[in-house]
């Protein structure tokens, strides 16, 4: 077996249904296997996966056991050369997967490769690439030097945001959201650490296939769309306490009995993130309950064909939004580009929903194109005659 691919369900199956429609396009060719962990999720997603997809395999966990213990189930087992680490919410390019595979095959040096990430919103995601979490580094990302200068070698260590997106370069640590590793890298580092519940695992096995011998690369040569956070509420206080908890974590395996101090000093600047991070929350709840009166411009764009269903659908989960359409003649996206762009400049749009039967190159190519505009992005799927939402996504 050449390639093991793990995704964790946790209560997203439409969009867990769009990830594997991609993946089974970059398959294609390579001896594969796709198994699917289900985190008791307590929705429908066991049946509406199995209905829809009999190809890849599915663990049913009667309990919420967490992103690494439910990838480790996974990896434990694995016989295959390489494992992908995937995560739900991500849409691939049809070569992304024979690109990383060629970049390893070709660099037995390399224990892992992620990609470039991109969000909803066209905004490059700058955890695509990072380093390690060194004391400097976590000063200057939980202070915020690293977004006052994020051109700067000093301060921009953590996102590494003064080299290029657009260039492969070598790093220090990968996102979760699409980790691509070498088996042999897994062997001598191990496993996910259990003790991370989600965040921060991906940091640790990052580094500690470093210290085994290999190396980490970030390769833009192909991308990912990544919704990031859909299977976790990003307006929820568990979620602000299990993001940030997870420093504290690395912070004590790693730099508590080597340095105290500083370990010390990360506790204070976390507790009073989180603390900060609460109040946050609570006002951002009331700004959003008054935004909620305003209504929505929405652009439309899928073939003629999908016009009528389409139409129905948005009416009834839209009823207060301004509605806009471009219809292609027929499944070729990019002819459509200029009125597309034509239409943002003319109109304040919040949203575009586009047809999933586009090709995934096209619709990368198009969330590229309105990326400065920030608008949001959701897909129509004409088989499921159902319109999957994605969240707005904090820049």
């Amino acid at each position: 077996m050449k390639l093991t691919i793990v995704i964790i369900n946790y209560k997203v199956p439409e969009l867990l249904h769009l990830c594997l429609l991609s993946l089974k396009i970059a398959i294609q060719d390579i001896e594969t296997e796709v198994i699917v962990v289900d985190n008791d999720s307590k929705d429908h997603s066991i049946d509406y996966l199995k209905k829809r997809h009999n190809w890849i395999t599915i663990i049913e966990n009667s309990e919420n056991i967490g992103f690494s213990k439910a990838n480790n189930q996974v990896i434990r087992y694995a016989i295959s050369e390489y494992v992908l680490v995937l995560n739900p919410d991500t849409l691939l390019e049809e070569q992304t997967l024979k690109i990383c595979l060629d970049f390893l095959e070709k660099n037995p040096q390399v224990g892992a490769v992620g990609v470039k990430m991109i969000g909803s919103n066209g905004q490059f995601q700058f955890e695509s690439k990072r380093s390690f979490p060194t004391p400097w580094v976590s000063f200057s990302k939980i202070s915020g030097l690293s977004k006052l200068f994020p051109n700067s070698k000093l301060f921009g260590r953590y996102n590494l945001s003064y080299l290029s997106e657009n260039e492969i370069n070598e790093v220090e640590i990968l996102s979760g959201a699409f980790m691509f590793i070498r088996r042999d890298a897994l062997k001598k580092a191990g496993l996910f650490d259990e003790k991370y519940f989600m965040y921060g695992e991906d940091i640790d096995l990052s580094y500690r296939i470093i210290q085994a011998g290999f190396k980490n690369y970030y390769l833009p040569t192909t991308k990912i769309l990544h919704f990031k956070g859909e299977s976790t509420k990003k307006n929820d206080k568990k979620y602000i306490y299990n993001f940030n908890n997870a420093m504290l974590i690395f912070a004590r395996k790693y730099f508590k009995q080597k340095n105290k101090l500083f370990f010390a000093f990360i506790q204070i600047l976390v507790n009073l993130k989180i603390y900060l991070a609460y109040k946050l929350l609570d006002l951002s709840k009331l700004i959003s309950k008054k935004n909620k009166a305003n209504t929505k411009k929405i652009l439309i764009i899928v073939p003629k064909v999908e016009k009528e269903t389409i139409e129905n659908l948005i009416q009834k989960q839209k009823k207060d939004a301004k509605i806009f359409y471009i219809l292609s003649e027929n499944r070729k996206l990019i002819s459509e580009f200029d009125a597309i762009n034509s239409k943002i400049l003319q109109n304040t749009l919040h949203e575009i929903v586009i047809s999933f039967t586009y090709s995934k190159h096209e619709v990368f190519d198009l969330i590229h194109l309105i990326s400065a505009y920030n608008i949001q992005v959701h897909f129509f799927l004409l088989s499921e005659k159902k319109i999957i939402f994605t969240k707005n996504e904090k820049k």
